[in-house]
């Protein structure tokens, strides 16, 4: 394969024409690897997390038992069903991105990215209402100290999840929405689109498993 630079010339007027150094089917191979290499990180950090839970919980089945009561199981499963739909409208901008439908592709990850605020939102809510009852894990003084142990590992597998869920409204925006309202993607260029979907994807995809093991354990 030659090593000399492609030009791509398909930008709107005025823009600068795109030099890639490598050969756009080679290039997307490339990027999708790596991307699946990435997510098998993450995978195996929240294995870690999820092994992690498993053993506290069957050294403190009666606590997690109990503990899990204490959750907002209304506000977790409507965190649910945002990350779903939100991931619905990712997969569709990829579709609208093959097309070449730039104006689709922000619409759909404007809606992903909104219900990635959303929710934050409701995330903040449950948080707020369980800093009100002292429901931290290591406040000596709390009511809720005797749950210090599930309340450790939900804090700290949830606010993980959050920070992703930050990062991947942040993929979105930058690599997805803003390249689109310059009409960067064409059939034959939307690779970026396709690996924010699949972050995020991951992201929804940790919930599912989250949702139930800290709110249904009880």
């Amino acid at each position: 394969m030659s090593n000399a630079a492609i030009v791509d010339h398909n930008v709107p007027p005025g823009e600068p024409p795109i030099i890639h150094h490598m050969d756009s089917h080679t290039a997307y191979g490339a990027a999708k690897l790596g991307m699946w290499l990435f997510l098998a990180t993450e995978v195996l950090l929240f294995a870690v997390m999820f092994c992690s839970f498993a053993i506290m919980r069957y050294y403190h089945l009666a606590e997690f038992h109990d503990a899990s009561h204490h959750l907002n199981l209304w506000a977790g499963a409507l965190n649910t069903a945002i990350l779903l739909f939100s991931s619905y409208t990712a997969a569709v901008a990829v579709t609208k991105a093959q097309q070449g439908d730039n104006a689709a592709v922000v619409k759909n990850f404007g809606i992903s990215v909104f219900c990635g605020f959303l929710f934050l939102i409701v995330k903040t809510y449950e948080y707020t209402g369980k800093a009100h009852h002292g429901m931290f894990p290591f406040v000596w003084n709390s009511n809720f100290y005797e749950y210090k142990n599930f309340l450790g590992i939900y804090y700290c597998m949830t606010g993980l999840h959050a920070l992703h869920v930050i990062i991947g409204m942040i993929v979105m925006t930058i690599y997805g929405i803003i390249p689109a309202t310059k009409n960067r993607f064409s059939g034959k260029y939307y690779t970026p689109v396709e690996l924010g979907a699949l972050y995020w994807h991951l992201v929804d995809l940790i919930w599912i498993y989250l949702f139930p093991l800290l709110y249904l354990v009880g």
